[in-house]
């Protein structure tokens, strides 16, 4: 039985978001700027609404970005928007701040809700508990080698979802970094992701880690950007076929074309299969859309687990 293969993308504004949908996207990834963190670009309440509509229009789905880190200030008023949002049927929620589960079900929101809490989701049996308290799905961390990914797609009760193309977080600071720096230096400069800055270590000049401060904090990213189009086929085999597209550092039409790419992979597996062939000319169609001054790779994927520290 071939494997029905669901690929969820970031949308930055209402013109990327019908372009992701007229390609066949199957879920629009957004979100507003109090409870949602590292999006392309955050949304009014009435754009969320819109675009649930648009998305419902034509039979795809929403997952709303609250994923933020929840102190007192905003579990106090957040209520508001999660009945917003049940309002309007947003198919899906992507949480992973425990004070937001618990509200779900003590107050018995028809809220469907993905567990994200980044880079700390690493076993089945983490994932199969939070499946147990209510979650559809799991967002798996960012930093698991293959190794990892087939012992865990042995025991998932839930489906995990994969990052397949875009910046992978390593490290969030509620502290602000960049500004304390700038204080330090005696200087006032731009913070924000449009700045593009970006960290080296002080001996591999090569290393790229993106860089940059909002409400939420310090966000700091991978070297490289991830891009698994050459592993789909391995990853389908597995039984990960939920896949998510990060366009957080890969503005407009660039990444609705690098989009279409993942759709054309999609179409090929269910059709019956992906050659390695038409993966490696897809891949490199990619790393010519890919922004310049960006690196590719496949993050931990390949790495040796024991080596991971």
């Amino acid at each position: 039985m071939t494997k029905k293969i669901k690929i969820t993308a970031t949308a930055e504004n209402f013109e990327q978001a019908k372009a992701l949908l007229d390609l066949g996207i199957d879920t629009l990834y957004i979100g507003e700027s109090e409870y949602a963190l590292r999006l392309p670009n955050t949304f009014t309440w009435n754009e969320i609404r819109d675009i649930t509509e648009l998305a419902h229009a034509v039979g795809a789905q929403v997952t709303v970005a609250v994923n933020a880190i929840m102190h007192p200030e905003k579990m106090a008023a957040i209520k508001p928007y999660l009945d917003f949002l049940q309002t309007i049927k947003v198919d899906q929620i992507a949480v992973g701040d425990t004070g937001v589960i618990f509200v779900l079900n003590r107050d018995k929101y028809q809220l469907p809700y993905i567990y994200d809490a980044s880079t700390m989701v690493t076993s089945s049996r983490q994932v199969n508990f939070w499946g147990q308290q209510g979650a559809i799905g799991a967002v798996l961390s960012r930093e698991l080698p293959k190794e990892e990914l087939i012992r865990m797609a042995e025991n998932l009760d839930i489906f995990g979802e994969i990052l397949v193309y875009g910046a992978t977080i390593i490290h969030q600071s509620k502290r602000p970094l960049l500004e304390n720096y700038y204080n330090f230096i005696k200087t006032d400069e731009e913070k924000s992701k449009a700045r593009n800055l970006f960290l080296s270590e002080p001996k591999d000049e090569t290393t790229h880690y993106s860089i940059y401060e909002d409400s939420h904090g310090t966000h700091i990213f991978a070297s490289d950007d991830v891009d698994m189009m050459t592993e789909l086929a391995t990853l389908c085999d597995l039984g990960y076929t939920h896949w998510k597209l990060d366009g957080i550092y890969t503005p407009g039409d660039t990444f609705v074309k690098i989009a279409e790419r993942f759709i054309q992979a999609k179409k090929l597996l269910e059709a019956g299969g992906l050659t390695p062939i038409q993966a490696f000319v897809l891949d490199e169609e990619i790393r010519s859309l890919h922004p310049t001054g960006r690196t590719l790779g496949h993050g931990f994927y390949d790495l040796d687990p024991d080596e991971i520290k």
